[in-house]
């Protein structure tokens, strides 16, 4: 009895427990279930008897080139822009570095609406500039996605030149080569995988962009975006919205998924 009893406690023993872990995924697995799956899985559904007609129409077809043009366009600008106020504030000595800097990371809190509403005070028929039609072209909303997401690419740009090491800067200098070299040939090596970081981020932001197209209300400027509202709010075609709707989506996730390996990659090369 007391082998059998032994026996018994030792099969007992050897019993998997069950993993409490579960208890702490299981919640946001479910939140996440009901709040972004169920909300794509209707989406995906209501766009099923819409897509042949979607798809094959030239506003369709515009809008996407339109939002393609824009998003690589304000992220070449900003790469531009931001990398050389980047390189202005941390190597060229001037009062009020800091204070710039400074703004910079207020930037990031604002609403891009804020930046729209400014260029009408700017550029529009009773503002300072008055230029014209320029308000209502594409290039206007460029310039203002410019103008709002360059923060994105400077603050990373701004963290990796501050940790740069100086001595080798200084030998650089010392061994002959001007700015422009020791800014091309040892600066931009050393902060490229920020600069790639900002930038990845930046075409992300401007190809969904909603608020500055709407609100400056651009002529021939109708992105994926703008297109979702008009079909939705304005027509109340909801198939054709969320056909264009898993179309922004999927656009996202696969450039997502792209400069996800594409970083990855350079990560373990330099690993």
């Amino acid at each position: 009895m007391a082998v059998e009893a032994l026996g018994v406690g030792a099969v007992v023993s050897n019993r998997p427990r069950p993993d409490g872990r579960w208890v702490w995924v299981l919640p946001p697995l479910l939140l996440i279930a009901v709040l972004v799956v169920y909300p794509l899985v209707l989406v995906a559904v209501e766009s099923a008897p819409a897509w042949g007609e979607v798809i094959a129409s030239t506003e369709f077809r515009s809008a996407l080139l339109r939002t393609v043009q824009i998003a690589v366009s304000s992220t070449a600008g900003c790469l531009v822009v931001g990398t050389f106020l980047a390189v202005v504030i941390s190597f060229v000595p001037f009062p009020g570095a800091r204070i710039v800097a400074g703004l910079v990371d207020t930037m990031l809190a604002l609403p891009s609406f804020l930046v729209a509403l400014s260029f009408t005070f700017i550029y529009g028929s009773t503002g300072i500039l008055r230029a014209g039609g320029f308000l209502t072209s594409p290039w206007a909303v460029v310039l203002a996605e410019v103008t709002f997401y360059t923060p994105f690419v400077m603050r990373p740009l701004l963290a990796a030149m501050s940790r740069l090491p100086r001595a080798q800067l200084d030998v650089a200098a010392s061994l002959g080569a001007g700015p422009w070299r020791v800014l091309r040939q040892v600066v931009l090596p050393e902060v490229r995988p920020a600069l790639l970081a900002g930038g990845s981020l930046t075409l992300l932001l401007t190809l969904n962009e909603f608020g500055i197209v709407l609100f400056l209300g651009a002529k021939g400027t109708t992105t994926l975006p703008m297109l979702v509202h008009t079909k939705g709010i304005v027509m109340f075609d909801y198939p054709g919205a969320c056909v264009i709707a898993v179309v922004q989506i999927a656009l996202s996730l696969g450039l997502y998924a792209v400069l996800r390996m594409a970083l990855g990659g350079r990560r373990a090369r330099l690993d």
